[in-house]
């Protein structure tokens, strides 16, 4: 009896290459390529030894192992799959529908409230004064603030400065803007893995990429080697930035 096959089907199949595609993307993304690989050369055995070959014996133990792999998966991959959950969430719909539940209003950054940031940057960046400033979007950053010092002030240029200056004890660590408003300092960020990223770029780098793609949080980065001024966001480097793209980069509206 011939098998019909019809546009569900089809659709059925870009879905699925659209999943798995994904799923290739973020475990890149993550440093965990190999175990992805890792995972299809295991299904594709336990498919070959339970469809093809028939093996009742060994298929049965594969069979045991993939019914308890799903809850081993979920343990192995909580990162990537509360990294998948947090970008359906923070979908400019899925957002939007977010916001009319909880009755908050979107937050957009103004010109007037990115010139401390702007001003603050090109100073550093002319003494080769390193920062890492993460502005807050649509996805709370409470547990990034939870691990700095908390602030609670204006976004003020000269603040901005003083706590980045060399010799400041939060220096070392992430500034967090959210609400308008300097929120924590000498935060600690996830560490991206991502292999792609070029090596000249050292822990802030990677540290911003990784707040990047766990959050949909702008992450402005000025280097202490070179004082090039660049921005995380959405998993992606914006590099060596002018004032002026900056600051269309902070205030531009998804």
């Amino acid at each position: 009896m011939p098998i019909a096959f019809g546009v569900k089907d089809l659709i059925d199949i870009l879905l699925v290459a659209f999943l798995l595609y994904y799923t290739y993307k973020l475990m890149k993304s993550s440093g965990s390529i190999n175990v992805f690989v890792g995972i299809l050369v295991f299904i594709l055995i336990w498919f070959v030894v339970t469809q093809i070959l028939e093996m009742r014996l060994l298929g049965s133990i594969f069979d045991k192992l993939v019914s308890v792999g799903a809850l081993a998966l979920i343990v192995l991959f909580q990162d990537e799959i509360r990294h998948f959950l947090l970008t359906l969430g923070s979908h400019q719909r899925a957002s939007a529908i977010a916001r009319f539940l909880s009755g908050a209003s979107k937050e957009q950054l103004e010109k007037s409230d990115v010139v401390p940031i702007v001003l603050a940057c090109l100073n550093m960046s002319k003494q080769r004064i390193g920062a890492l400033i993460v502005i807050e979007r649509s996805i709370p950053l409470y547990e990034i603030v939870r691990t700095g010092e908390t602030i609670d002030a204006n976004v003020n240029q000269r603040l901005i400065e003083n706590i980045f200056f060399k010799n400041s004890p939060l220096h070392d660590g992430a500034m967090v803007v959210s609400k308008k408003r300097i929120k924590a300092a000498g935060c600690i960020l996830p560490v991206s893995h991502n292999l792609d990223i070029p090596k000249e770029l050292g822990l802030r780098h990677r540290a911003a990429m990784g707040i990047s793609q766990v959050t949909d949080a702008h992450a402005v980065i000025v280097s202490e080697e070179t004082g090039a001024i660049s921005v995380a966001y959405h998993g992606q480097f914006h590099l060596r930035l002018n004032a002026e793209e900056l600051e269309s980069l902070l205030t531009k509206e998804d």
